[in-house]
């Protein structure tokens, strides 16, 4: 009973190690290269999800490939703008196995693992990105960060990174589709500055925004000139208009008053006398009362002595000096307190 028994489980373990070594699993997300003595031909390809069989290693052998998109990275790479401007670039291209009978064929002698065919993939990716990472040349800094919304030419340099990468490559005249590779995306995540460049676009910009300030000035200092010289013909002409106006104004009030000093000069005593009456006109309030002496210059004319009965003007003469006085000191007179004392005597 035990070596029946134990017959039964030995087989069950020999049949468990044959279907194992026998048959082969696929998955839906994979595809298999199914090789007889090492050679994989038309009939090697298994793209349908489910269990098959096969003969035992090492007369076939199955390799499993992962047909979901994979991602490779690349690290910065130094390129040159149309401008001759430096800029670090780091790309990133997702890829899939489309042909899993050329790929096996192209990447097989890189080791007997998908995973080690994957990894000599992605090195020939990373190549072939790098050459195609060349289109920067194509454009200048100024269009790759243009900060005017949808004027920056990024995503055309994408496009044609992509198209480079689904041409002949020019050194070995191999395309993506000779590897069994399908590319799903090509895109830029991060583009740098080196120092040396973050500083000459900084110089640049300073010198433009320079620039700007000094044609802004130029044409503010043009302007102002072109007020001020209005301005001062404006003026010239105000004031050459003034004089003339003020010269003719002159002329005129000295022809209206050459007719009174006409009339003055024809009769000097009425011009003395309207000079006095205006004198006095001028020279005392409404309310004023003064004593002065009749010999005083402009008023003899209140002297009645010096109006003729008749009404009319008297005729002007020189006032006559004042009479001088004898220097003959005479004695002071006494005071009164002397002069009572005196005739007390």
């Amino acid at each position: 009973m035990r070596s029946t028994l134990l017959l039964i489980i030995t087989a069950v373990i020999v049949a468990a190690f044959v279907a194992y070594w026998s048959t082969y699993s696929v998955r839906f997300t994979e595809v298999a290269v199914v090789t007889t003595f090492g050679k994989a031909g038309e009939g090697s390809l298994r793209d349908q999800p489910g269990l098959y069989p096969k003969w035992p290693y090492p007369v076939q052998s199955v390799t499993k490939y992962d047909t979901r998109a994979r991602f490779v990275q690349t690290r910065g790479e130094t390129q040159l703008t149309a401008d001759q401007r430096q800029i670090i670039v780091e790309s990133f291209i997702t890829w899939r196995v489309k042909n899993p009978l050329v790929f096996y064929q192209r990447f097989s002698s890189q080791g007997p693992e998908s995973r080690d065919h994957f990894r000599a993939a992605e090195r020939t990716l990373e190549s072939l990105l790098r050459s195609a990472l060349a289109e920067v040349s194509g454009f200048e800094l100024k269009q790759l960060f243009d900060p005017t919304p949808g004027a920056s030419k990024l995503a055309e340099l994408e496009n044609r990174i992509a198209q480079r990468l689904a041409r002949p490559d020019p050194a070995t005249g191999q395309q993506l589709a000779d590897y069994g590779i399908e590319t799903v995306m090509v895109g830029l995540n991060r583009v740098l500055l080196p120092q040396e460049t973050t500083k000459q676009v900084f110089d640049r910009m300073k010198a433009a925004r320079e620039t700007i300030a000094a044609t802004a000035e130029s044409q503010g200092a043009a302007l102002a000139k072109t007020i001020t010289n209005e301005a001062e013909s404006d003026s010239a002409r105000i004031l050459a208009f003034a004089s003339r106006r003020a010269e003719e104004i002159r002329v005129a009030g000295d022809r209206e008053a050459a007719k009174y000093i006409q009339a003055y000069n024809d009769s000097p005593e009425l011009a003395v006398f309207l000079k006095t009456m205006d004198f006095m006109r001028r020279g005392f309030g409404k309310r004023s009362t003064i004593v002065v002496p009749m010999t005083y210059p402009g008023f003899r004319f209140f002297d009645p002595r010096n109006v003729p009965d008749d009404g009319t003007i008297p005729p002007f003469s020189e006032p006559k000096p004042a009479p001088q006085t004898s220097t003959t000191s005479a004695a002071p007179p006494a005071s009164p307190a002397r002069a009572a004392e005196g005739g007390a005597r």
